[in-house]
């Protein structure tokens, strides 16, 4: 690999829930040259997925992230999601958060079934989020944003509880939208019986 290039760590949050929008978070580490010795990766020692941690504890692994890391999130929305369908909205979403990146980038490091565009040098790792600590980072900045989307739509749209599942489909959910309908936010694409 090159010197001067960054490496990217990219995963997803909210493929599966009911409502909302996809969030891609990607952090980077780099450049790639002597001086890669003094990167902040210490800062990631004993990190993990976001799913294994409580929404406290990723807070606090964000504020790290944030302050130590070049770290990007893009949404992609339920409309899209419905017009496209989830997995290539997904990846369009990793299209897009590449693009936020200003500096040159070497090895892109994917979580799962995450594949950036044939143009950059990738490696897709599954169980990514729990064996690369970059991809469990990005987890985490994708899962924080995501939430916090959720809880400010929550505001919108305050009969779904979108504050406690997060648009996913918990049993409040499901007995929300059979009492009210779906809203605006929720994916029509996504085949639910009671709708």
């Amino acid at each position: 690999m090159k010197k001067g290039k960054l490496i990217i760590g990219i995963d997803e949050a909210g493929r599966g829930p009911l409502a909302g929008p996809i969030a891609i978070g990607a952090i980077a580490i780099g450049p790639l040259n002597a001086k890669v010795k003094n990167q902040n990766v210490k800062f990631l020692k004993g990190i993990k997925d976001s799913k294994k941690l409580s929404a406290q504890q990723r807070e606090f692994w964000y504020k790290i992230i944030k302050k130590n890391f070049e770290c990007h999130c893009v949404f992609v929305s339920h409309k899209t999601i419905d017009k496209l369908n989830v997995y290539k909205a997904t990846l369009l979403g990793v299209e897009k958060v590449l693009k936020k990146f200003k500096k040159k980038l070497g090895l892109i490091l994917l979580d799962g079934s995450l594949y950036a565009p044939k143009e950059y040098k990738q490696k897709t790792i599954i169980k990514g989020d729990e064996k690369i600590p970059l991809i469990s980072a990005a987890s985490i900045i994708a899962k924080v944003c995501r939430d916090r989307r959720m809880i400010r739509l929550h505001k919108k749209f305050p009969h779904y509880g979108f504050d406690r599942h997060k648009g996913y489909g918990t049993k409040l959910h499901y007995k929300k939208i059979k009492k009210y309908g779906p809203c605006k936010i929720h994916r029509k694409s996504y085949n639910i019986s009671i709708w």
